[in-house]
């Protein structure tokens, strides 16, 4: 009879430890923003360049998926920095550098009508990125737009 209730005292422990590791598991999970994006953490935000300025990079692909950068530089403008870091690539105009690929995704209005739309602190920017100096602590975002 004691091997009997042995049996179901370490049953019972095991289901315990079981249901433990599960809601543990389920606590590192990430967090879903509004939308079912996957929200990032100041821990999760990918750091690139290097110097002694920094501003936030926020790149919004065509599917709303949201990755944020902490760019280093001591480069003058936005542009400069973006493209020191590879994190830009486009075309000179004679607007400026016309946007085309932004963290490796490629908009092209010429083939799909989509573009990377330039925002400085969530407002659409009135300046080119290679016309706009870098501020320290400033926001910049690029989103695919249509």
């Amino acid at each position: 009879m004691k091997r009997l209730f042995d049996v179901k005292r370490l049953r019972f422990v095991a289901m315990i430890l079981v249901l433990a590791v599960s809601f543990s598991l389920c606590a590192c999970g990430s967090k879903q923003a509004a939308g079912g994006a996957t929200a990032a953490t100041e821990a999760g935000s990918n750091v690139v360049g290097e110097g002694s300025i920094q501003f936030s990079l926020e790149v919004v692909d065509g599917e709303g998926n949201t990755e944020l950068f902490t760019v280093n530089t001591d480069k003058k403008t936005v542009g400069e920095a973006l493209l020191d870091c590879g994190l830009v690539a486009g075309e000179e105009s004679e607007y400026g550098l016309y946007v085309k690929t932004v963290n490796g995704v490629t908009a092209d209005y010429d083939v799909d009508k989509t573009y990377w739309a330039f925002y400085i602190d969530g407002e659409y920017a009135m300046t080119g990125v290679d016309q706009t100096d870098v501020t320290p602590g400033t926001t910049y975002s690029f989103k695919v737009e249509k």
